[in-house]
């Protein structure tokens, strides 16, 4: 029973850190994070624009999870080891592409919160740290641990661009960042083929 509990404990912290850390680095210079710049620029109240991050996150986020272990139900282990490692491989090239900021237009009917939250709900759906979420719930089932973690991811990198600003992201070089989550995303695949896609 100890065995079981030790096994379930670290199965827990494996997919919370692991969803933690690949969305973490795969949102550096993404879209959302540019949009989240942008808020708290246009805004001038990071607390509010944060906590419609975390909203449209948890929400996002969880539907994503839950959508990855609905999928995965589908698919033997094997099949399942193969289309996930393949999977991560093309999240790996596919973060190497830089992401634009795209023109935000705000009709000023509605406040911080609300504007943050529907345009980062809609701006993440398609995403690469989505269909990144879709992939880490089928991977490790567990629907709230991998929301918890990719949110945890979302908010810390979300967070540097709220609080600290352009400057900082310009200092931080963006084309190493994202070189350094190819291989991230790239090692998770291939620990998905060696290790196996066994729950």
């Amino acid at each position: 029973m100890e065995a079981f509990s030790s096994f379930a404990a670290d199965s827990n912290m494996s997919a919370l850190l692991n969803s933690f850390f690949l969305v973490f680095a795969g949102e550096m210079g993404d879209k959302t994070q540019l949009l989240a710049l942008l808020l708290a620029a246009r805004y001038r109240q990071p607390w509010v624009i944060l906590a419609g991050v975390f909203v449209a996150t948890v929400l996002n986020h969880a539907l994503a999870s839950w959508a990855g272990g609905f999928l995965a139900s589908y698919f033997s282990p094997v099949v399942l080891k193969w289309s996930l490692a393949i999977l991560f491989f093309g999240f790996a090239l596919w973060i190497l592409i830089p992401d634009k900021e795209e023109e935000f237009k705000e009709s000023g009917r509605f406040g911080a919160f609300f504007t943050t939250v529907v345009a980062f709900f809609f701006a993440e759906m398609g995403d690469k740290t989505q269909l990144a979420t879709v992939a880490l719930g089928a991977r490790f089932s567990q629907i709230w641990i991998v929301t918890i973690g990719t949110t945890m991811g979302m908010m810390a990198s979300n967070a540097l661009a709220i609080f600290l600003g352009e400057k900082l992201l310009k200092r931080i070089p963006m084309k190493w960042v994202r070189v350094f989550a190819c291989g991230l995303f790239f090692l998770f695949g291939l620990g998905i083929l060696l290790v196996g896609g066994e729950k």
